[in-house]
C-alpha cells in the first residue's frame, strides 16, 4: 500500500501531477469521458505499474493521450480517413487505432505487442493542461480495477484504487461519462468500440458506413473484452419491472430507484450511466435495468450494459 495523494485543480496540483508522471508515477486524471489512470507511455516500468494497479490482463492494449494532432502524428501513421476524423472530432471522445511508427519510443506493454496504437486527444481543459505540462504521451486506461465500473468522479477512483496509485487529480465529474469511441481506419474504417461519439456522426464525416468488429478473446483495442465495466452485483437487462430484492436502474418515465434520464435523453443517460451503476452497486442488491433505445449514444450505453451483465470468469 502507498499513500495516494489528492491533488486539487490548481497550478500546484497540476505541477505535482506532471512531476509524478515524469518520474514514472501513476496519476488518475479527468477527461471528458471518464477518469484515466495515467503513466508515461515511454516508460516501461511506469506502464507496467498501470497493469499491476488495475490487475489488468497484459494482452489488453492501452489508449495513449496526447495534447494535439501534431503529437499524435509523431507516434502513429495517419491515412486520409484518420486525418479527416481527427480534424473533425479532435479534441474529443474519439480514439483512433493506427499503425505505430517504429521510432515512436512507446513502451511495448502499451500496444500489447501489436503493430498498432490506440491514440486520442481529450477535450478536457485539465487533461489538456496536464498533457502539456508533462510533455510526454500518457497511457491512460480507465482509473478503476480491471473489469469494474468506470469512474466518472475522483471519489469513484479512490474507492477502487486508493493505496495503489500515487495521486488523483480532482477535476470534478466527467461531462460525457462514457469512454471514447474507438475506430480503426485501415484497411477499412471499422468500429471497434462504441462510445461517447455516436457512430452516425463518424459515418456522416466519412460518407460511408463503418464495418463492425466482433468481440475478440485477444483484443485489438481497449474495451473489447466480453465481460467488462461490471458491478459486483448481478445485472439483469431489458427489465420491465424489478423483481423482489432487486434495485431498479431506469430510463424515461418509469418507477425506479435510479433514473438515467427521466426525460429519456440519451446524452444525459450516458453522463449518468457509470455514476448510477456505482450507486446501485453500493446497495448490495442485484440490479435490474430498463430497456435503452439502441441508437446514437444508446448503442454505446447498451454495449457497456451488455458487457457489465456478461458471465464473468
Amino acid at each position: 500500500m502507498i499513500e495516494t495523494e489528492r491533488l486539487s485543480n490548481d497550478a500546484a496540483g497540476l505541477a505535482r501531477a506532471a512531476a509524478l508522471l515524469r518520474a514514472g508515477g501513476l496519476v488518475a486524471f479527468p477527461t471528458e469521458t471518464v477518469y484515466g489512470l495515467g503513466a508515461d507511455a515511454t516508460n516501461d516500468r511506469a506502464v507496467a505499474g498501470i497493469f499491476a494497479a488495475k490487475d489488468r490482463p497484459g494482452f489488453n492494449p492501452l489508449i495513449v493521450h496526447v495534447a494535439d494532432l501534431d503529437a499524435a502524428r509523431a507516434i502513429a501513421r495517419f491515412d486520409d480517413a484518420a486525418l479527416r476524423l481527427a480534424s473533425a472530432f479532435w479534441p474529443g471522445a474519439l480514439t483512433l487505432v493506427l499503425p505505430l511508427k517504429p521510432d515512436a519510443a512507446i513502451a511495448p506493454l502499451v500496444t500489447a505487442g501489436l503493430a498498432t496504437i490506440a491514440i486520442r486527444v481529450p477535450d478536457h481543459a485539465l487533461a489538456q493542461a496536464l498533457l502539456r505540462e508533462t510533455a510526454r504521451p500518457v497511457a491512460a486506461p480507465s482509473a478503476n480495477p480491471s473489469g469494474r465500473i468506470s469512474p466518472t468522479t475522483a471519489a469513484h477512483v479512490a474507492a477502487g484504487l486508493d493505496g495503489r496509485i500515487d495521486a488523483i487529480l480532482d477535476g470534478g465529474p466527467c461531462p460525457v461519462g462514457l469512454e471514447s469511441t474507438i475506430i480503426a481506419t485501415m484497411p477499412h474504417p471499422t468500429l471497434l468500440r462504441p462510445g461517447g461519439l455516436p457512430a452516425e456522426a463518424i459515418e456522416a464525416c466519412l460518407g460511408a458506413p463503418l464495418l463492425r468488429a466482433t468481440d475478440a478473446a485477444t483484443p485489438t483495442a481497449p474495451g473489447q473484452l466480453a465481460s467488462h465495466y461490471a458491478p459486483a452485483a448481478a445485472l439483469r437487462l431489458n427489465a420491465a419491472t424489478r423483481h423482489p430484492g432487486e434495485v431498479m436502474l431506469g430510463f424515461g418515465a418509469t418507477d425506479c430507484d435510479f433514473n438515467l434520464s427521466v426525460a429519456g435523453d440519451l446524452t444525459e443517460a450516458a453522463a449518468n450511466l457509470f455514476g448510477h451503476l456505482h450507486a446501485a452497486d453500493a446497495t448490495g442488491k442485484p440490479i435490474a435495468v430498463s430497456p435503452i433505445p439502441d441508437h446514437g449514444l444508446g448503442r454505446a450505453i447498451n454495449d457497456r450494459l451488455r458487457r457489465a451483465a456478461a458471465p464473468r470468469d
